[in-house]
């Protein structure tokens, strides 16, 4: 789909790398292959290529690149959607949507020189790929790493370089929370979540194991990423600034400005403490979506991107993220939150491993009905579904035991992000 929409013609690649994937170059485009390459790069074009990098001005090096002069407002790197929910689509950033967040992120972040930051999150994601302008340009020391997965690597690494700041998807946090010890998170002084909310039951036991709490942070490709980051506190003799609040993903970031509006009537601006869907303004929201004008002028107007999510900011400027639209059924009459029954489900089984996903599919009837893949032992829904019924909570959140589908693991983006709609998919096949 990305190289169909972006018209590629030629692609970077390595043979080692389709091999290891298990991949193959869709049709029409023609390969260079790294690994030929290389080979053809000799010392007295990497003395010239240095020389040039070190000594001449940067608009003679994009000049004679690319025979012009590269503005600030020009696109730098198009970025697709994970794709979760619908087509990826191609979100255009410039120089000064990256440029911005990197400076807005380090303002806030107040990083020294002594703080090194491992860099788990894919290029092809829009959070690994501002962190490498980050790290370039803040001159902060990073260690990348090409798989988030890979619980081994990261904790080792971790403990090798003394890394201090650790970002990761909850996801991630879990399998860290299983696999690493306490002594190879050590030199973390921060831990920062993002992409998906981080239940309070997970952020509590990797705090009793690691002895650090994560914060939480948010943010949309589409905002070059970072919206709102949590932080930590500040202090000082007769001074206290807060930096987080439990559930919270932070403020926004300064230079951008947030809003939540009636999600029927965006004009309407709703007051501190109640949900609303979120918008955001700032030098980092995108130039639009490549060849998808229709949908830019959806989610772009008057200079506010309206995010898809739904979420709370109190009165001192702390966001709250409660689901994303596209997560809410009407069933019954009433919005649904899979977020919220997913939540509800994980405290009655007792887990702070991620065991559930909601989704809905379609009924006759209703129009939509709950459907929850799960890894668990199908002996123990029954009891579980009986503990939710003793909090109280109204029946619409009480999914019933034949549309639980036992699956061997929750389907992943290559982001570490809940696959929503293969979720979708296994969760209609029984009935389809």
């Amino acid at each position: 789909s990305a190289v169909r929409q972006a018209g590629v013609r030629t692609m970077v690649t390595s043979r080692t790398f389709l091999e290891l994937a298990q991949v193959e170059l869709p049709g029409g485009v023609e390969p260079l292959w790294i690994e030929e390459l290389a080979s053809t790069v000799g010392w007295t074009s990497r003395t010239a290529a240095f020389l040039l990098g070190a000594l001449a001005p940067a608009r003679w090096i994009e000049r004679a690149l690319s025979g012009r002069r590269v503005s600030v407002d020009d696109v730098v790197t198009v970025i697709f959607s994970s794709g979760s929910t619908g087509e990826p689509k191609g979100v255009q950033l410039t120089h000064f949507n990256i440029d911005s967040n990197v400076e807005a992120v380090d303002q806030v972040l107040r990083l020294t020189a002594e703080d090194r930051l491992v860099g788990i999150q894919p290029h092809f994601h829009s959070f690994g790929y501002m962190m490498l302008w980050f790290s370039a340009t803040r001159r902060v020391s990073s260690v990348f790493l090409p798989d988030p997965l890979n619980a081994a690597e990261v904790g080792e690494k971790i403990q090798e370089y003394k890394v201090t700041l650790l970002l990761a998807t909850p996801i991630c946090l879990q399998l860290y929370l299983q696999r690493c010890t306490p002594a190879q998170f050590g030199s973390l002084r921060m831990v920062l979540t993002g992409a998906e909310k981080l239940a309070e039951r997970l952020s509590i036991a990797f705090e009793d194991h690691f002895g650090i709490r994560p914060m939480e942070s948010y943010g949309a490709t589409e905002c070059s990423p970072v919206v709102a980051t949590s932080t930590l506190d500040y202090r000082a003799p007769g001074l206290y600034q807060p930096g987080s609040r439990r559930g919270s993903v932070g403020q926004p970031l300064p230079g951008i400005s947030v809003r939540t509006v009636d999600a029927e009537d965006l004009d309407t601006e709703q007051p501190p403490g109640t949900p609303g869907m979120l918008i955001a303004r700032g030098p980092n929201i995108m130039r639009g979506y490549l060849g998808r004008d229709e949908l830019t002028s959806e989610v772009l107007r008057d200079g506010w991107y309206i995010t898809g999510d739904i979420a709370v900011i109190d009165e001192n400027g702390f966001v709250t993220i409660i689901d994303r639209q596209a997560r809410f059924s009407k069933i019954g009459g009433q919005m649904v939150s899979h977020g919220v029954v997913e939540g509800a489900l994980q405290e009655a089984a007792g887990s702070h491993v991620r065991v559930f996903a909601v989704t809905a599919v379609h009924d006759e009837k209703s129009g939509e009905r709950l459907a929850v893949l799960h890894t668990i032992e199908e002996t123990r829904l029954a009891a579980i579904l009986d503990k939710l019924a003793e909090s109280g909570r109204p029946n619409l959140f009480l999914p019933p035991i034949d549309e639980f589908v036992k699956v061997e693991a929750l389907p992943l983006l290559g982001t570490g992000k809940l696959d929503l709609r293969e979720i979708r998919r296994v969760a209609a096949a029984p009935t389809a």
